[in-house]
């Protein structure tokens, strides 16, 4: 709804008409339960939007469900978010979006706590002993079997670094190959870190249109981009 003026959106939150996006990132197994039980809270006062019905919405301008939408969004890549969140995901019938880092993800096992803590990717003290802290490619395709699979960079960068073509190539362009190579689906969506919106650095919105991602997730909505 980035395009509504404020009465617009008044009208559409009093309506019910708005999505709730809400974003999560370590699940380590000591908040299971409490993950549990907040997202069966929502899942009990939202709509539970899938790719398709969000793909409606923009086709058609029209809210078809009966109650305002919700997705959740656990963002990096860590492999609790495989173990944990989707599963709970799985219980509940709800679909999520898993932002992944690809070279976190990609980076060999001994080597990922100091990629994480070389890329501002948090860890729980509980994993710091793990011997895996990042997703496999396996894990990636079987979330995708039921979830939204999407690229947060290749690296965990910010839109004020991304500059030359390599680095569109590594941050941008790369990672849509890599997380659609291994899934076999579309991934249609992209976020930077810090959740820079669409529409504010003209060049890096062209490679984000020119890699062909059909939405962005910011800090404060997800876009669809023309």
């Amino acid at each position: 709804m980035s395009g509504y003026g404020f009465a617009q959106h008044r009208a559409a939150l009093r309506e019910g008409r708005y999505l709730r996006v809400v974003n999560y990132h370590n699940t380590p197994q000591s908040t299971a339960d409490q993950l549990r039980a907040e997202l069966a809270a929502y899942a009990a006062a939202f709509a539970c939007v899938t790719l398709e019905d969000l793909d409606r919405f923009y086709a058609t301008g029209e809210w078809h469900l009966d109650r305002p939408g919700f997705i959740p969004v656990f963002y990096e890549g860590y492999l609790n978010n495989a173990t944990v969140a989707a599963p709970i995901c799985d219980e509940l019938g709800i679909v999520a979006w898993f932002p992944i880092i690809t070279r976190f993800v990609d980076c060999p096992v001994p080597d990922q706590r100091a990629f994480a803590e070389a890329h501002h990717i948090d860890l729980v003290e509980e994993e710091l002993a793990a011997e895996r802290l990042a997703m496999s490619w396996d894990d990636v395709a079987r979330i995708a079997e039921r979830h939204v699979v999407i690229p947060h960079t290749g690296s965990h960068e910010q839109i004020s670094k991304v500059v030359t073509r390599e680095d569109v190539e590594r941050e941008i362009f790369e990672p849509r190959r890599a997380v659609e190579r291994v899934t076999g689906r579309e991934a249609p969506g992209f976020v930077w870190l810090y959740g820079a919106p669409y529409g504010m650095n003209p060049e890096q919105d062209a490679a984000v249109r020119e890699a062909g991602y059909r939405y962005q997730i910011s800090n404060t909505m997800i876009q669809r981009i023309a």
